[in-house]
């Protein structure tokens, strides 16, 4: 285990590791795709042999000075959940389920070190502050338009899915009544961005809700894909600008980036809240009313439904904001793919792909909720007032005792 030099990267430590031979079991499962395993066995498996089966993990442990020997309680469950938990957040891996082997006498998981995204911009540093307008003006001109997602945990199936993405805003304390928003308590108000540069900008209007990916997906297999009658809201191609400046650098980023968005992320609206599962091979990191952290960056795991925001805790809010003069309920949700977000301290984020989700029925509760004010809701409807009649009604139960 190499110490001498500055520290090393996980990256560089675990290829250093499978390089020297020195681990059974953990090398090369195929060097060309840069895959490799690690050995997994579990500590109450017949035949566990602590010295060997917890060496990596326990290497990585005194590496990191989590572990001195001599000194601290040997934990192997700690080494090993400690290392685990290294390869999840790292940017450098992702785990390949399928050519991993947890059911064998000598386990092992199978990584994958992936490209680097913050790394492939060439070290002139032009990508170091975020591309506005003035920065990538070839960038511009070769864009469309654009849309994105997040989440927290719940159980999703075709059929369950069906019954809970329904076109009605059906909430215990406030029941949708008006024909006016029958069809607007789904929607969803979504904007994509390349660089922080708007590129696409969509309202959704299916009960089922949609898809955001980068191409389509076929729609016939719903067990597989999702409902078939979901919007698909694809990012746009980035275009090839010309020259080799920083606005084809920047492209050359998105090329490479935006296919890992195949399958993209499902969301939608349901009477209990907002909710997604992220499909494709892809990192997502999301920030929303529901995320875990605020200052550490959020990802979405594969295949797991999350739910974004909570209707009954944001009519809560926005009820404390109308009586109590509390701060308005958030209600927008921001998505970042492939880069960690919110960036870790210390960490440089491009933001390459971003996006930013509204829920039509919470936005326009919240903003009508500003403008008109408690005390103009105790009357009649006000005077000049734009908002929709089962708007003002919402509110005006909001604001009774």
């Amino acid at each position: 285990m190499a110490e001498a030099g500055p520290p090393m990267r996980l990256k560089e430590w675990l290829i250093a590791q499978v390089e020297s031979g020195g681990y059974p079991g953990l090398c090369w499962e195929d060097r060309e795709k840069k895959e490799f395993r690690i050995p997994w066995k579990h500590a109450a498996k017949q035949h566990y042999r602590q010295q060997e089966d917890a060496a990596l993990f326990k290497a990585w442990a005194i590496y990191k000075g989590k572990y001195h020997e001599g000194v601290d309680k040997a934990d192997p469950s700690v080494w090993k959940t400690r290392l685990r938990c290294a390869l999840n957040k790292s940017i450098d891996f992702k785990e390949v389920p399928d050519r991993s082997h947890l059911d064998i006498s000598e386990p092992y998981k199978v990584y994958q070190i992936v490209t680097d995204v913050s790394q492939e911009t060439g070290p002139s540093g032009h990508l170091r502050s975020r591309a506005g307008p003035s920065k990538c003006p070839a960038l511009l001109c070769s864009l469309h338009a654009g849309y994105q997602v997040q989440g927290y945990f719940y159980s999703w199936s075709p059929a369950h899915f069906r019954c809970h993405a329904s076109p009605r805003f059906a909430s215990p304390v406030i029941p949708s009544t008006d024909n006016e928003t029958t069809n607007s308590d789904f929607w969803l108000h979504i904007r994509l961005y390349y660089c922080d540069v708007l590129v696409k900008e969509v309202t959704t209007r299916t009960a089922e809700g949609c898809r955001i990916t980068y191409r389509p997906v076929p729609a016939d297999n719903e067990h597989l894909y999702g409902p078939s009658a979901m919007e698909q809201v694809q990012f746009p191609c980035p275009g090839t600008p010309a020259g080799d400046g920083p606005a084809a650098r920047v492209a050359g980023v998105l090329e490479r980036l935006l296919p890992h968005l195949h399958r993209g992320i499902l969301l939608w609206v349901a009477p209990e809240g907002v909710f997604t599962k992220r499909q494709c091979q892809g990192r997502v990191y999301w920030k929303g009313p529901l995320a875990p952290h605020e200052d550490r960056p959020n990802k979405l795991e594969r295949e797991r439904t999350y739910k974004l925001l909570d209707t009954q805790q944001f009519l809560q809010q926005l009820r404390g904001f109308l009586n109590h003069g509390k701060p308005p309920p958030q209600y927008q949700i921001h998505f970042c793919f492939g880069e960690e977000y919110p960036a870790a301290p210390n960490q440089k984020l491009h933001k390459f792909v971003t996006a930013c989700v509204e829920p039509v029925f919470a936005r326009d509760l919240c903003l009508h909720a500003q403008r008109l004010g408690p005390q103009s809701l105790q009357g009649p409807q006000p005077l000049g007032s734009d908002a929709p009649r089962n708007i003002v009604q919402i509110l005006k139960q909001l604001c009774s005792p």
